[in-house]
Formats: C-alpha cells, structure tokens, sequence
C-alpha cells in the first residue's frame, strides 16, 4: 500500500474518533449539566422576581424604551429579511415555511434586542437587579466590595443600593452580534440544527450571567476560567434554559430581568455552600 493511499484511509478513521471525541464530552457535560441543576435556576429566578415586588423596580424603570427598540427592530426584520429567508426554508421545511420562517424573525428579532438593550438601555438596570437579589438573599457583604449598602432603615433591597464602583459588564462590541449571525444559519436545519444553536448560545451565556459575581469576587481571569471549567455542565445547563427563555417574542426583555435574578440566587447558594461545613461544601461540589 502506498504512502498516499494510507494517508488517505486516515483520514475518515481520525473524523470518526474525534467525532467519537466529541459525542463521549457532549454526554460528558449533559449528565453534568442534569445532575447540578442548575438548568433549573432561570425558572427560580422568574418565581423569586414575581414574589419581591421591590425588585420589579429596576424592570420597570426601562420597560418602556427597551420595548419601543423591540418593535422597531421586529418590524425592520420582518420588512427586509423575511422574504429571503422565506425562500431559503422552503427547500428545508416545505410546505411550513412561511410559519416557520415568522417564528425565525422573530427568534431573530428577540435576540438583536437582547444584544442591543443589554448594551445601550438596560446594563444599570441588571446590575441593580442582580445586587438587590443578593441583598435580599442576605449577601449583602459581597455586594459592598464593588457599591455602597445602606443600612436596613432605608428601605427595600432596591432602595438600599447605593453607587457603583465599578460597572462589569463590558460597553456594545460587534462581536456578539457576529458570533449570532455566524451561528443563525443552523437554523435552516430543522430540529437539529436550532438544537445546535441553542447549545453554543447557551455555552457562552451561562458564564457571562455571572459576570458580575465574578468582579464580585474579584477573580482574575485564571481563576474565573477554572471556576467555570468546573462547573462546565452546570453553566451550559444554566445557559441554554436562560437562551431559550430570552428567545421568547416580546417577552424576552422580562426574561433577561429573572435570568439576572436566577444568576444572583445561584451565586448566593455558591456563597452559602462555600461558608458551610466541609461536608456540605463537598456535596455542593459534587452537586455542581
């Protein structure tokens, strides 16, 4: 057999073990992802926002402006994009296209202005949303590493925020838009592929919802990368519940506001696990 030939049968052997590869570490991260449960805290964090009317506040303050981008981006897409991606799903989803490529506009619609409220109306809004959730989780120490507290006499956990000293969250950059567009056309593959979508989504949100605790902590960037490989199932778990609630029409913006109060109740039980027994912390360990 020549040197070429045995180049050549290789090659598929190298694809099939690191597809193999890549299968073992999906399930890998899936059985970690179901045994923390931490997919389940962006459900929590919708509960705990409905039941603490004091952290509507911060919500309320921006609903307005954050809604009027949100139709005036829905309506932009639908008048330009919808016809072309029209044509594209009809080789893909037949006869349903029309709908299907409505539910994609608007999944499309949704995310843009996630993107672009999150950057440019609502950072303010989060911060204090996801501070107040931790005071009134009673960690009210972490919180005065980076703002002012008042004391319990000046009101509800809103009212007692005081300044920031520094903001976490980092000004609009091009590149979560492009990263969206460079994953968008999974979508045209049905099922699979918006599966697919939802997963990488979800891989970068979970450890971006806990940006602010991290500065919190004041981790370096070492030890907020081994914090998060860790918990590598966890945050994905985390992550891909909180894609799937933002991509929700129209009410995605009230989903960004409990997926930040859900990102606070996780990093208050990760407080509280780390301050207690040694055999609780194990478990918490295990667990995430």
């Amino acid at each position: 057999m020549s040197e070429s030939s045995s180049k050549g049968s290789s090659v598929p052997a190298k694809i099939t073990e690191t597809a193999k590869e890549e299968a073992k570490e999906f399930q890998k991260q899936t059985a970690a992802a179901l045994r923390s449960g931490a997919y389940f805290y962006p459900f929590k964090g919708i509960a705990y926002l409905f039941s603490h009317r004091s952290l509507w506040k911060p919500l309320l303050s921006r609903l307005a402006p954050t809604m009027g981008l949100g139709l005036t981006i829905t309506t932009f897409m639908f008048l330009f994009t919808y016809l072309p991606q029209l044509a594209v799903l009809v080789f893909t989803s037949g006869p349903v296209a029309a709908v299907t490529t409505i539910l994609l506009v608007l999944s499309e619609s949704s995310t843009l202005t996630m993107v672009l409220s999150k950057a440019l109306l609502i950072e303010d809004a989060l911060i204090d949303t996801f501070d107040g959730t931790l005071v009134a989780r009673g960690e009210t120490a972490l919180v005065e590493k980076e703002r002012q507290v008042k004391g319990g006499s000046a009101g509800d956990s809103i009212a007692r925020l005081g300044k920031l000293v520094s903001k976490p969250f980092q000004k609009f950059t091009p590149s979560a838009v492009i990263r969206y567009f460079m994953y968008l056309p999974l979508n045209f593959i049905p099922v699979v592929g918006t599966v697919i979508f939802v997963l990488l989504q979800g891989k970068k949100f979970g450890p971006n919802a806990h940006s602010r605790y991290f500065q919190l902590k004041n981790m370096s960037k070492l030890q907020k990368e081994k914090h998060v490989e860790e918990r590598r199932g966890a945050y994905t778990g985390f992550g891909v519940s909180g894609v799937v609630l933002e991509m929700v029409p129209i009410a995605g913006i009230l989903f960004a506001f409990t997926n930040t109060c859900a990102a606070a109740l996780w990093a208050a039980d990760m407080e509280q696990a780390a301050g207690s027994s040694p055999e609780l912390r194990d478990q918490a360990k295990k667990a995430a």
